[in-house]
């Protein structure tokens, strides 16, 4: 586009919400906000004051203005599904930025709702658009690992891993069978969204497990809650082929049969030492080469806003006319394979997905 993607929010006093802010403050070569809905006034106000930005009561007030490209809903499952469809009645495209349903059942009504009827919907899933995971796909796709038939995720809670599961793995709307257990330990509380801790706090830490068979490919999801904001607790990622293997930022892969190769992913940035260039990430090397280039250098973003900053503009490339790059349906099969794991856990049984509605359905 030859001109910066507009967007409204709905929703502009949640923290999530200052996210698309922040980018678009930082990036205003490629984001303007129109506006933002946020129903409390005297939010609305100190919004309006840190970010410069006009902040409406309603969707209605704020679509008295100049029509954006799209419109990005940062609000509750519950509050959301009311919004989407209010846009779609105005023929506006909807960025979503979490599953848009709190159950199956909703899905199912949003299918009916949304999706039939041609709705422009896509979900803000940032994960497989954080660089590191770029990277890993980046050598997946190129056909270094072989087939992949493995996957372990241990980053983020149900529908997130769900979805780097699928990415890493390369599935659609497969049938699963889901096998699940939770084990439960003591640990020394750390920060939440409020903040660290006041005083040392022990308390109960629960490691979520599960075993995810797609036939002939494996997914395996591992999480303890509040694990990535946790002080003493690491992220972890591998990817596993015929060919070689991903392992956090370790790649082994086969010149020919006789010859393994091993390398790093190698995070670059600007502005170490005595480079005065600005600091940013500028990319990911593996070896010798460039596996991921960040999109929006030099801005000073870290690596969670480099991935909605995809999402955003990806978003403004599907407003336009371009292709899904995460639908309703991908988000609600995600969300649809949290639930799964849940339920296995819950009920220690191995649980059976079946074909939902909006298989295979961009």
């Amino acid at each position: 586009m030859g001109r910066p993607a507009t967007f409204g929010i709905i929703g502009g006093g949640g923290f999530r919400a200052q996210y698309f802010l922040r980018i678009a403050q930082a990036l205003p070569e490629k984001f303007q906000v129109t506006g933002m809905v946020v129903r409390d006034a005297a939010k609305g106000q100190v919004m309006e004051r840190q970010w410069q930005v006009a902040a409406y009561r309603t969707l209605e007030q704020l679509l008295t203005g100049p029509q954006p490209d799209f419109m990005v809903v940062s609000v509750s499952a519950s509050a959301c599904a009311e919004y989407l469809i209010q846009l779609a009645d105005h023929g506006i495209p909807a960025l979503a930025e979490t599953p848009p349903a709190p159950d199956l059942d909703g899905l199912i009504r949003l299918h009916d709702q949304l999706t039939r009827r041609g709705a422009r919907v896509q979900v803000a899933e940032q994960y497989p658009f954080h660089p590191m995971n770029q990277a890993r796909m980046a050598i997946i796709r190129e056909g270094l690992l072989g087939n992949v038939t493995q996957a372990t995720v241990s980053i983020s809670h149900f529908y997130h891993g769900a979805a780097l599961l699928r990415k890493m793995l390369g599935i659609g709307f497969e049938d699963v069978r889901v096998r699940a257990m939770r084990f439960e330990s003591d640990w020394v509380a750390g920060p939440t969204r409020s903040g660290p801790p006041p005083e040392e706090q022990i308390v109960t830490s629960r490691r979520d497990l599960a075993w995810l068979d797609f036939g002939g490919k494996l997914g395996i999801y591992d999480f303890t809650a509040d694990q990535h904001r946790s002080w003493i607790r690491s992220n972890h990622l591998s990817v596993r082929g015929g060919r070689g293997e991903i392992f956090d930022d370790r790649l082994t892969v086969l010149k020919d049969f006789r010859t393994p190769l091993y390398l790093n992913f190698k995070r670059i940035n600007k502005g170490e030492l005595e480079n005065q260039e600005g600091y940013f990430l500028e990319g990911i090397m593996a070896g010798e080469r460039w596996v991921y280039n960040n999109p929006f250098a030099p801005a000073r973003l870290y690596d969670d806003e480099i991935a909605i900053a995809c999402c955003l503009q990806q978003m403004a490339v599907y407003a336009a006319g371009g292709p899904s790059f995460y639908s309703l349906s991908d988000a609600s099969q995600d969300h649809y394979l949290g639930m799964l794991i849940q339920q296995a856990i819950q009920s220690g049984e191995t649980v059976v997905s079946s074909r939902q509605v909006w298989s295979g359905v961009e």
